[in-house]
């Protein structure tokens, strides 16, 4: 199965400082790149458990008696390795968005190069479906989500649109889409009017943003007191909520602050943004836009 090589592979890894004998997730499996890598640097007594809810990453399963394969989303991670008896961790890898193997699987949906059934669910169990969203949701819930998820300007015109179509004939595949919004879509900026379109309608479908929300207030009490976590996002929707949370542990409003004038975020950040290099780029397209988090539980601050 084609799963193209992991962004940001080495720096993700080196990010969580990795222990011998620690215990380490991997929440986004996909292709197992950066697991592989984990496993390599782990010695015997280590152990690393990974998620993935898309049934063809499971195809991918390592045969080692330290790794464990999950296949649940990573929002239910305290309760998954909770099963395990594990209720620390040394470090934690996400590497955020779609698999290129998503992507180049016409029949998935998640493409705006192939003609494939409107389907984009990382979970194939999931009852909601893209076709479920273009042919159900109603305008104002459409636009509603171009506006938010793929932060389309016009947003309430192109759901209109959707909507008259439909009614004269159902919209099942990605061409069918495409097709019917083509009025929206000059030839210099189609690719990237698309890419906000599909972009929107698959977070919407896997509940993208609330999982992420879900996964990282569990963070601060998985890790240990070393521990790190390690973040890979592709769009500024992701890496947001991801910096947000680091810097505040929080997703909105403002840190309250106690009367010697200290905030309580739970977190801090090590080092700098990391983004791929331009050699990466050159060999690997999918890195264009990939940003690397990295942060590890705040340390208390002595007051005097």
């Amino acid at each position: 199965m084609n799963y193209h090589n992991p962004v940001l592979l080495k720096e993700s890894v080196d990010a969580l400082a990795i222990k011998k004998d620690g215990v380490y997730v991997d929440v986004t499996f996909g292709g197992g790149g950066h697991s592989r890598e984990i496993l390599k640097q782990l010695g015997p007594d280590g152990k690393l458990f990974a998620f993935d809810q898309d049934p063809d990453a499971l195809e991918n399963k390592i045969d080692d008696d330290r790794f464990v394969l999950i296949p649940e989303n990573f929002r239910f991670i305290s309760r998954f390795l909770r099963f395990y008896r594990i209720k620390k961790v040394d470090g934690i890898l996400a590497d955020l968005g779609v698999s290129s193997h998503q992507f180049d699987e016409a029949e998935r949906g998640f493409s705006t190069r192939f003609d494939g059934d409107l389907d984009m669910r990382m979970n194939q169990k999931s009852k909601l479906s893209a076709k479920e969203i273009i042919n159900k949701y109603s305008e104002e819930k459409l636009a509603e989500i171009l506006f938010l998820y793929g932060e389309l300007r016009n947003s309430r015109n192109i759901a209109k649109t959707i909507v008259e179509k439909r009614a004269e004939q159902k919209i099942e595949t990605s061409f069918q889409l495409k097709e019917v919004l083509q009025k929206y879509l000059p030839n210099a900026v189609e690719h990237k009017i698309l890419a906000q379109i599909f972009q929107a309608i698959r977070i919407e479908v896997n509940e993208e943003l609330d999982a992420l929300r879900d996964f990282l207030v569990q963070i601060p009490s998985l890790l240990t007191a070393e521990g790190r976590l390690s973040v890979i996002s592709y769009h500024s929707l992701e890496d947001r909520l991801v910096k947000r949370f680091i810097s505040t542990g929080m997703f909105s409003g403002e840190l309250e602050k106690d009367v010697f004038g200290n905030t309580k975020e739970p977190m801090q950040k090590i080092g700098k943004l990391i983004v791929p290099s331009a050699e990466e780029i050159k060999i690997n397209n999918r890195a264009r836009s990939a940003k690397l988090r990295i942060a590890t539980l705040k340390k208390e601050r002595i007051k005097a």
